[in-house]
C-alpha cells in the first residue's frame, strides 16, 4: 500500500499546525505585570490575613487579595466578582484549585481599598460574599467534591458538610493565629476526589453496605463484563438468578466479604446502587500533608471511624472538627502541622486530648512493608 503523507515535517514540527483547537495558551490570560515578570519573582510575603505581596527582579510588585468561595456558585456571584476585578484589577481575576478567588493589583493602596470593599459585600442574611483570608497560619478554604448535588456515588453531601465545618472554623480562616496552615478537605466517597489522603483535617463519605443488585433490569441496562471489570477487589462475578415469576436472567453476584463499598460498579451499572440512609455517613481523617517542611509528607490517618449523616447541620461532625482544631491550636508548637503535633505527643494522647474514642482499628501506620517502601509517606521512592 502506498504511503500517503499527512504533510507532517519532522524538521519543522510546528509548520502548518492548527493551533486554535482546545483552550488558549494560559499566558494569554495573565495580567501584563505577571506576563512581563514571568519566572522572575524573587519574594512572596503575607502582609496581613488575606493580603500578599510578590516582588519581581525588575522591582515590580503585585498585591494579591485572596477570598474564599464555594465550589458551586451562581452566575450572579461570578458577575459580581468580575465587576470587582474590573474596578480594581483591570478585569483580571484568578480562581485557585482550592476554590479561592484571587484579585491582583499593583499598588498597596488599591489592594487595601479592594480588601475593604470585599469585606463590605454581604448577602441579605449578613454572611460575607467574599470572605478575605485563607493565607499563612490559618484554616484554608475547604477543597471538596460534588456530593449529593450531582455525583452518582456520594455517601454524604459536600456543600452541606463544608458549610457547617467552615461556619465552625471561620474565625480561623480570617486570622493567622494557628500554629501552621491547616488544610481541610471533604470527599464524598472512598474515591476521594478531594485529596483527603494528605490533608490536616479531612472528611470522607463512607458507604457501609455492598451494592443492592436489581436483578430484574440489570441485564437490560448494563454491560455485565464492564461492570465486573470495574471492581478493584474482584468482588463481582457473572451469574444467573430466578425472578419471582420463575424467569431465569443473567445477573451479577456480589461477594460481600470482598466489597469495599467504593461505588465503582454503580458507575458502570445503574442496577447496582449502594446509597443507604442508615449505612452511609462520614469518616474523619487527620494528620496528612504534602509539604516536605520540617518533616516528610504524610498520609492522613482515620481518627473517627463513623459519624452518621445528620443534615442539614451535621452537629456531631461540626463538634468533632471544632474540638480537634481548637485543641491543636491551643497545644501545638509554632510551625507544627497537625500530624507533627499528634506524633510528638503520641497518638494515644491525641485521642485523649480531643475526646475521641480510640480503637486499634483507627491508626494505620502502613508499617509492613512501609519501613522498606516508604508507603507511610506520600513521597515516592525510586
Amino acid at each position: 500500500m502506498a504511503f500517503v503523507s499527512s504533510g507532517y515535517n519532522p524538521d519543522k514540527p510546528m509548520e502548518g499546525r492548527i493551533s486554535d483547537i482546545g483552550p488558549r495558551l494560559y499566558k494569554d490570560f495573565l495580567p501584563p505585570v505577571l506576563e512581563k515578570n514571568y519566572g522572575k519573582w524573587v519574594s512572596h510575603e503575607i502582609l496581613e490575613p488575606g493580603l500578599l505581596v510578590h516582588e519581581a527582579e525588575s522591582g515590580d510588585k503585585v498585591y494579591t487579595v485572596r477570598v474564599g468561595s464555594a465550589r458551586l456558585v451562581s452566575t450572579e456571584y461570578i458577575r459580581e466578582a468580575c465587576e470587582v476585578a474590573k474596578k480594581y484589577c483591570d478585569g483580571y481575576i484568578r480562581w485557585t484549585t482550592r476554590n479561592n478567588i484571587e484579585f491582583m493589583t499593583t499598588s498597596l493602596e488599591s489592594a487595601k481599598a479592594l480588601k475593604a470593599d470585599l469585606n463590605g459585600r454581604k448577602f441579605d442574611k449578613g454572611s460575607y460574599k467574599f470572605p478575605v483570608g485563607g493565607t499563612g497560619a490559618s484554616v484554608s478554604n475547604i477543597v471538596h467534591t460534588q456530593g449529593w448535588i450531582h455525583c452518582h456515588t456520594p455517601a454524604t453531601d459536600a456543600s452541606g458538610t463544608v458549610k457547617v465545618i467552615m461556619d465552625e472554623l471561620f474565625e480561623d480562616f480570617t486570622n493567622m493565629r494557628m500554629p501552621a496552615i491547616v488544610r481541610v478537605a471533604v470527599a464524598c466517597c472512598l474515591n476521594m476526589c478531594g485529596a483527603c489522603h494528605c490533608s490536616d483535617l479531612a472528611v470522607v463519605g463512607f458507604h457501609r453496605k455492598p451494592p443492592y443488585v436489581d436483578h430484574e433490569y440489570l441485564d437490560n441496562l448494563c454491560e455485565i463484563p464492564l461492570a465486573i471489570a470495574s471492581c478493584p477487589t474482584g468482588a463481582l462475578k457473572p451469574g444467573k438468578t430466578d425472578l419471582a415469576d420463575g424467569k431465569k436472567v443473567n445477573t451479577i453476584l456480589v461477594n460481600q466479604e470482598r466489597c469495599m463499598y467504593c461505588g465503582n460498579c454503580y458507575t458502570m451499572c445503574p442496577s447496582l446502587p449502594l446509597s443507604d440512609k442508615e449505612g452511609d455517613g462520614v469518616i474523619i481523617m487527620v494528620g496528612g500533608k504534602v509539604s516536605n517542611r520540617i518533616s516528610m509528607p504524610k498520609f492522613s490517618k482515620v481518627a473517627v471511624a463513623f459519624i452518621p449523616n445528620e443534615p442539614p447541620r451535621w452537629p456531631t461532625l461540626a463538634k468533632v472538627c471544632k474540638k480537634i482544631i481548637s485543641t491543636y491550636a491551643a497545644e501545638a508548637n509554632k510551625y507544627e502541622r497537625l500530624g507533627d503535633w499528634a506524633e510528638r505527643i503520641g497518638w494515644e494522647s491525641f485521642f485523649e486530648k480531643c475526646d475521641l474514642e480510640f480503637t486499634h482499628h483507627l491508626i494505620d501506620d502502613f508499617r509492613d512493608p512501609a519501613y522498606f517502601t516508604w508507603r507511610q509517606s506520600t513521597n515516592f521512592k525510586f
